[in-house]
């Protein structure tokens, strides 16, 4: 009886009393909302009121509920409501998806009476979000139709999982492209490191707009290709391209990278002559470009001219002060991020730990270490990283261990971070125990590694097993051997006592050996009363390459002392006179007041 009288009133409204939007929902005008109520009234009990309070009122109740992800309260009234067309739906399903709860959103498009393409594109993009690739092609492949939009979604869904070649072919396969699916394809192909082929589709494009002009400098510039990406961009503004702020920020991340400080100047005024408003994005291009170039007043200039500042900008300038060694003023803004209810990142906290870190501020650090586990930060890897290389600057390396045994997800980074800090620490055979399980873990070691485990081999006078390394990284083709394993070698070697067997190593490396490698062998001399020569021909070899070198001079002079030589050190003293040659004074690492 109820449906009976609610459909009666609908032949008779009139349809300029309600409106249809783009997404094919409708809307009712108020006054024809009060005419429904008035009709119903005196057939629903009590004055009811129900369609006026359960239809119009609770779909903008639901729109406030899913913009601030509370899904559980949206999810309750819109099952309270009877009238639940395509649009409602829709907004339901992006909901879900935007928490993840993919579960969720299956269920509801599975409920859906009807569905059109726009439901079918937003339950697709919601699996790609929620990166179930697998789930999205499935319902891609059982649409009842398709539009341009569903292609250059799967197109998208697939680039981002790293399938590029199937990117490429549903790109080919589109029945029609228009400028979007050809940005979307440039974009994959730069996101896959397929970067001739984003330039070749891009000169094949026959139509291009701003954003295909961004996308190419963007890729451009992320690929490492900047100076390629400025060359584009002036070409841009050849063809008489409007530049976005977005175009802007790429542009001037492109000039930050180059170090191009008067090219990065005249995009700013560039930027401010056509009238654009400093947003997040150009604000942190600015910060990040003055820094680079060692102008970190003017990157704070940018930061305090920005009236609405968000966690980008402000890591911005904790990153650009950690760069020109500012390292108390970038601890300073994390603290004033705090103040003001920003709540700093993951990038924010690397930073910022990385200044501890040049500080050797292990309270500080420890400080950060709080917040991030308050903030549920401390599962990110490259946080942890940051974590683990400041306790082991700082001598705490149990505390390293703990974060590292903690971690759920480690890559190269965190390996070499552990091994290089244990090693440092006086735990060497912790260090190469970690570098088995490193393997077993399938993860391919390094340059930095075999640095570590060499140092560490070193310290411990573990000759046999730095020799084993040093050979293991000889075999291995994918490894490059620097001067800095060299320096290693012969450093375990001299605290051997193999001086002679150093020096013979040093003789016959492949390439020059540069004046560190000599001072090692010269410094290790000392103890030994036999081996004058050896630090006469090393203090020789350091001279021939730096003249003014004082170090080769004081330890040469500290030789000669140690085996009772006095007229010899009274002689390098005179040489040193005569030269003008200064003894270089000791240096501390202490936080300066």
């Amino acid at each position: 009886m109820p449906i009976k009288c609610l459909r009666l009133p609908l032949f008779s409204w009139n349809l300029k009393s309600f409106s249809i939007s783009r997404t094919g929902s409708f809307s009712f005008t108020n006054a024809t909302i009060t005419t429904i109520s008035k009709s119903l009234h005196p057939i629903i009990p009590n004055g009811g009121s129900c369609a006026q309070t359960s239809t119009f009122p609770t779909k903008s109740t639901i729109i406030h509920h899913l913009r601030n992800d509370r899904l559980d309260e949206a999810r309750r009234l819109f099952n309270e409501t009877p009238f639940r067309d395509p649009p409602l739906y829709t907004m339901m399903i992006a909901g879900c998806t935007k928490l993840g709860r993919i579960n969720d959103a299956l269920k509801l498009f599975d409920e859906m009476p009807l569905r059109d393409v726009v439901a079918w594109n937003s339950m697709i993009k919601g699996c790609l979000d929620c990166r179930d690739v697998e789930t999205a092609w499935k319902m891609f492949c059982e649409m009842p139709e398709r539009n341009v939009v569903s292609w250059t979604t799967m197109l998208n869904g697939f680039a981002q999982s790293g399938d590029i070649e199937m990117a490429q072919w549903l790109f080919e396969e589109m029945p029609q492209r228009d400028v979007a699916a050809w940005n979307s394809m440039i974009s994959g192909y730069f996101l896959n490191d397929r970067i001739e082929d984003a330039r070749e589709l891009f000169k094949r494009m026959h139509r291009r707009n701003v954003i295909s002009w961004t996308a190419m400098i963007d890729g451009l510039d992320k690929s490492g290709r900047s100076e390629e990406a400025l060359c584009l961009f002036g070409e841009m503004l050849v063809h008489g391209i409007q530049p976005t702020s977005t175009t802007f920020s790429s542009v001037l991340t492109a000039c930050a990278n180059t170090f191009s400080f008067g090219r990065g100047v005249q995009i700013h005024a560039h930027f401010v002559k056509s009238g654009f408003v400093f947003d997040a994005y150009v604000a942190t291009s600015l910060i990040t470009l003055y820094a680079n170039c060692g102008q970190i007043d003017n990157s704070l200039k940018i930061f305090k001219e920005v009236s609405h500042r968000d966690v980008v900008i402000c890591t911005a300038l904790i990153s650009g002060y950690a760069l020109n060694g500012a390292h108390k003023q970038a601890l300073k803004v994390l603290l004033d991020m705090t103040k003001m209810g920003i709540y700093p990142n993951n990038s924010s906290f690397t930073s910022s730990l990385n200044s501890c870190c040049a500080l050797e501020a292990l309270d500080t650090g420890k400080e950060i270490h709080s917040l991030i586990t308050k903030l549920g930060l401390d599962g990110d890897v490259f946080v942890a990283n940051s974590l683990i290389f400041l306790y082991a600057k700082c001598g705490v390396i149990d505390d390293g261990l703990m974060i590292f045994n903690g971690m759920g997800e480690r890559n190269l980074v965190s390996w070499n971070s552990i091994i290089v800090g244990c090693a440092q620490n006086g735990r060497c055979m912790m260090a190469l125990d970690l570098f088995e399980k490193m393997k077993l873990a399938q993860v391919q070691p390094d340059e930095i590694t075999f640095v570590g485990l060499l140092n560490g081999c070193s310290h411990s006078r573990m000759l046999d097993k730095a020799k084993y390394l040093f050979e293991l990284m000889k075999q291995n083709v994918s490894l490059n051997l620097t001067i800095e394993h060299y320096v290693c070698m012969v450093d375990v070697l001299c605290r051997c006592g193999k001086l002679d067997e150093a020096e013979e190593f040093i003789e016959h490396m492949p390439m020059k050996a540069n004046s560190m490698i000599w001072l090692v062998l010269l410094s290790a001399c000392r103890p030994y009363n036999d081996a004058i020569e050896v630090a006469e021909r090393a203090a020789n070899s350091v001279v021939e390459m730096e003249p003014n070198n004082s170090a080769a001079y004081v330890l040469l002079s500290n030789v000669y002392a140690s085996v009772g030589r006095w007229n010899d050190v009274l002689r390098i003293r005179m040489i040193m006179k005569e030269r003008q040659i200064l003894k270089q004074p000791a240096t501390s690492k202490g936080i300066i007041a």
